[in-house]
């Protein structure tokens, strides 16, 4: 059974940095994209960030280009996702999640494992 546990959330500035991260546990994370999709109160779950399986290629949603950043170790089968400049639309859950291949893609259901999600709230 694959576990994802996020980390990192809070309650920050305008403006400010946060940096969170998920561990993997269960299957060869290496093998598998992973990505981070955020929901809104009262807002579908959307696309933030993937990263494919070798961390070769980058993805982002339009708001987030140039102020988010996705990496991974995968020796030590963890994705982080720095957070700068922030802005109140990004206040959200975040969830990590673990693709079905190696590439993933920006739709939820091209994702097979989900964390229990991460309060990010940005206030102005």
């Amino acid at each position: 059974q694959v576990q994802l546990v996020e980390s990192g959330g809070g309650l920050v500035q305008t403006g400010d940095s946060l940096r969170l991260s998920c561990t993997a546990s269960g299957r060869s994370f290496a093998n598998y994209a992973m990505g981070w999709f955020r929901q809104a109160p009262g807002k579908e779950r959307e696309f933030v960030a993937r990263i494919t399986w070798s961390g070769g290629s980058t993805y982002y949603r339009d708001s987030v280009k140039g102020r988010f950043t996705i990496s991974r170790d995968n020796a030590k089968n963890t994705v982080t996702l720095q957070m700068n400049n922030l802005k109140p639309e990004d206040t959200a859950v975040y969830y990590c999640a673990q693709a079905r291949g190696q590439r993933g893609g920006d739709s939820w259901d091209q994702y097979e494992y989900w964390g229990q999600g991460t309060q990010v709230t940005v206030s102005s």
